[in-house]
């Protein structure tokens, strides 16, 4: 999870865009982050405190003084934040903020937060543009406030126009950025393969394989959010690659074979996660092969080996990572594809280990690197595994 860890303080303050910050504090707790949301008077004719108190998993602070006559201490809250995002930011908020007015909890917070403050404005257009809001928001820009948004498009009010508060997929990316923002991985080019090949027998059928190209992905994501620049050759994937990778689709091995070698050259570090089929029939028939006989012989032929072939290539200074799903005799053939192959560290998976392999989302490896030590990593989601593979390699390429 990228926010494990972090604490947050979500300001919801009185926009009709206020039923997006169910999602967004839905999106953060399920990243990892602690959630303390705080909610202005305005704020809860649009949406209930008990909604933004069950996706949080903790009360939702409304005023200074609480029901129970309990004060709520703003200066701690203030403290204890990592950041306050307010989402969405009405332009009443904005104005306070800038002119330092203290009448609510989450302006006082505002007033003692001794952490980074993010903003989602959120209002009409001719609002946004008004030069009061204009003022407001370049005065909060000075004092160094992260912005997020606002975006264009159509608003509560009929009109289309600027002033639309960003969607929370767009917000969480950006806490996500800030909370990287120290990227050791700037600057670095890496290589990710990823899914099955379909190897076509005629027009109709093909041959492949069960994998769905989860763990590759979540490895080039886990690479993207350390600042790399990222290029994902993935054969057909059974899940959405997110926008923000480069995705070059093949599918045949020898698709694949061409991918990978026009991206390797330049790349840092290569990750080679896809089930690249080994075999693939002689010919392909131009029509549907009828059904007639009772036994039906189709004669296949080695593919090229991707991973072999890029071994050959590897210039040094680059990392060449592979994988390898055995059901037998597991880390000792692991190694001979290690040193055939001139690898850096081999990704060993097993489908003896209940949870890991193909089409689910969890995963079970054995790191195996090329001086022979081992690191075991335990059955874990597969995006927590891919970050245990990518800070291993953050170690080798010592950034």
């Amino acid at each position: 999870m990228r926010l494990s860890g972090k604490t947050i303080v979500l300001g919801v303050t009185g926009s009709i865009a206020a039923y997006k910050s169910a999602s967004l504090c839905r999106l953060l707790v399920g990243e990892g982050a602690d959630v303390q949301v705080i909610m202005t008077e305005s704020a809860t004719g649009f949406i209930t405190p008990l909604t933004l108190s069950v996706l949080s998993k903790n009360p939702v602070q409304l005023h200074m003084i609480s029901e129970d006559q309990t004060w709520n201490n703003h200066v701690e809250l203030g403290i204890w934040a990592d950041l306050l995002l307010v989402a969405p930011a009405s332009a009443n908020t904005m104005a306070a903020f800038a002119s330092g007015s203290c009448d609510n909890l989450l302006q006082a917070v505002y007033l003692s937060a001794r952490c980074p403050v993010m903003i989602a404005p959120a209002m009409d257009h001719d609002m946004f543009l008004h030069p009061s809001t204009t003022e407001n928001l370049n005065l909060l820009k000075t004092r160094k406030h992260l912005m997020a948004g606002p975006a264009s498009g159509a608003l509560a009010s009929g009109l289309t126009g600027e002033g639309r508060m960003l969607e929370p997929e767009e917000i969480l990316d950006q806490v996500v950025e800030f909370f990287l923002a120290n990227k050791p991985l700037r600057g670095k080019k890496i290589l990710v393969n990823a899914g099955p090949t379909q190897e076509p027998i005629d027009p109709v059928r093909y041959i492949t394989n069960h994998s769905s190209g989860k763990m590759g992905v979540a490895i080039a994501e886990a690479f993207y959010h350390l600042g790399a620049e990222v290029t994902l050759v993935a054969g057909p994937l059974q899940i959405p690659v997110p926008h923000f990778l480069k995705h070059v689709p093949v599918v045949t091995a020898a698709d694949m074979l061409e991918a990978c070698s026009e991206y390797f050259p330049s790349a840092d570090v290569t990750i080679l996660s896809a089930a690249v089929a080994d075999y693939k029939p002689v010919s392909k028939a131009d029509q549907k092969i009828k059904k007639k006989e009772e036994v039906w012989q189709l004669q296949l032929e080695k593919t090229k080996d991707v991973l072999l072939h890029l071994g050959s290539m590897k210039k040094p200074g680059q990392l060449l990572v592979g994988f390898a799903l055995e059901t037998e005799n597991e880390v000792e053939n692991a190694r001979v594809k290690l040193e055939k192959k001139n690898l850096d560290l081999i990704v060993l998976n097993s489908l003896n280990d209940p949870g890991a392999g193909f089409a689910v989302d969890t995963n079970k490896v054995s790191l195996i690197f090329k001086d022979n030590t081992i690191k075991d990593i335990p059955l874990l989601p597969k995006s927590e595994v891919a970050r245990e593979i990518v800070q291993s390699l953050v170690h080798l390429m010592h950034v």
